[in-house]
């Protein structure tokens, strides 16, 4: 297995190669990107090798393990993911406006590559193939700092990814993966002028830290704290459903339900919309008139009381909050206290109450009487997903490849001077 770039050594070298992307063809891109699908499931058996000396120093009881375990079904869904970016349009080249000036300039603002994009992020190896993928059909160089947890399948996918480039006649440092290590993460983050913007995926802390120490641009990803409100008008068999796969589906993930927010009419209702949790062992920690309706109709070893502790937090596990409100203004206001602007739910009959949750809740995503587990790049349609952004400035919600952009003002003239 090769290593990962030294220190210091890839700088000049991803610069190089994202300016080389250029002249690189959407065609050539599309041919890379499929044989990088094909190759991913031929080393299937190489890239699980890999994360299972990964997977051998984690707890199995972790929560992060399911996030760092690949199988045979995993890769399989990954290079799909990856064929059909194949299938979207290049986001590169659009016209987004055109104007012929009175002095006869001409002035067209058109769509154009990052340049170089820098990803930190956690115990993930998939992010590695969906972030390659992306980057590769938006134009852009990507350098990953990826968490020691998943090193050496970071590596193995690598490997498979440059193997390809190579065999194509492309710049292998398109691709670039930095060491184990907090030498390395400090270097790409004073990166400025070789790298043009970093996203981090992860955790609350680690996009705190990236946020906070990073001289290079910063797009900030990932930390969910996802509430589901079930409104005074909330269908009962519809709301069980949604909270039940919003909780369960994949606690690890940052669209997962944290909270559920409940009016105080349908507490009648609670051990109804609460009860496949149990089949899960999900522990709830619930406010006292929460509390009240669930003793002894949910199982006592996963009923707790909750404190002021027990909100805001992004649970990355099989536990859950309940708070019982009064009102859906009530509701609204407990979910932008402690919301991280991910992604926030309703579920409710109720045209006039879903309008106002539309309105009022600050989220990249809001949903009515739908699971937040749909928050994903390949669910919304843009193949892949670099990340979902919980900031204003940019890009909002799932990220796909027009995320990937900026532009630049093309002028043509024909010897004009300003006075």
């Amino acid at each position: 297995m090769q290593s990962a770039s030294t220190p210091s050594s890839w700088k000049q070298a991803v610069q190089k190669a994202s300016r080389s992307l250029n002249m690189v063809s959407e065609n050539t891109i599309n041919q890379v990107l499929l044989a990088v699908a094909e190759e991913a499931v031929a080393k299937t058996e190489l890239i699980l090798a890999e994360n299972a000396r990964d997977l051998s120093a984690m707890d199995r009881n972790n929560p992060m393990y399911d996030r760092l375990l690949l199988t045979k079904e995993r890769i399989v869904g990954i290079a799909q993911d990856i064929r059909n970016v194949v299938l979207l349009p290049s986001p590169v080249g659009k016209i987004l406006m055109e104007t012929l000036r009175p002095n006869g300039l001409k002035i067209t603002k058109i769509t154009v590559p990052f340049g170089v994009v820098g990803i930190i992020y956690e115990a993930r190896p998939n992010v590695s193939f969906d972030v390659f993928s992306l980057c590769l059909k938006s134009g852009n160089a990507c350098v990953l700092k990826g968490g020691t947890d998943a090193y050496h399948s970071n590596l193995a996918i690598i490997v498979v990814i440059q193997t390809v480039l190579e065999k194509f006649g492309l710049d292998k440092n398109i691709v670039t993966l930095l060491p184990a290590g907090r030498e390395s993460t400090a270097e790409l983050l004073n990166a400025t002028g070789y790298v043009d913007v970093i996203i981090p995926r992860g955790g609350k802390s680690l996009i705190d830290f990236v946020r906070d120490n990073s001289k290079v641009p910063v797009i900030e990803t990932g930390a969910g704290i996802c509430h589901t409100y079930f409104d005074e008008f909330g269908d009962v068999e519809k709301g069980a459903n949604i909270i039940f796969n919003a909780k369960t589906r994949r606690v690890s993930v940052c669209n997962a339900l944290d909270c559920l927010v409940i009016h105080e009419k349908q507490l009648r209702n609670l051990p109804l919309l609460c009860a496949k949790l149990a089949e899960k062992n999900v522990i709830i920690y619930a406010d006292v008139k929460a509390y009240t309706f669930l003793n002894g109709k949910y199982p006592k070893a996963l009923l707790e009381k909750a404190n002021m502790e027990s909100y805001g937090i992004e649970f990355l596990d099989y536990k859950m909050s309940i708070k019982t409100v009064e009102s859906i203004e009530e509701a609204i206001e407990h979910i932008s206290t402690y919301s991280s602007k991910h992604s926030e739910c309703i579920v409710s009959e109720n045209r006039e109450n879903t309008a106002i949750f539309d309105t009022m809740v600050d989220a990249a995503c809001v949903y009515t009487n739908a699971s937040t587990s749909f928050t994903d790049g390949a669910q919304f349609g843009l193949g892949a997903e670099i990340g979902i952004s919980t900031q204003k400035l940019h890009a909002r919600g799932p990220m796909g490849l027009e995320e990937l952009c900026s532009y630049k003002w093309i002028v043509k003239g024909n010897g004009q001077i300003r006075k």
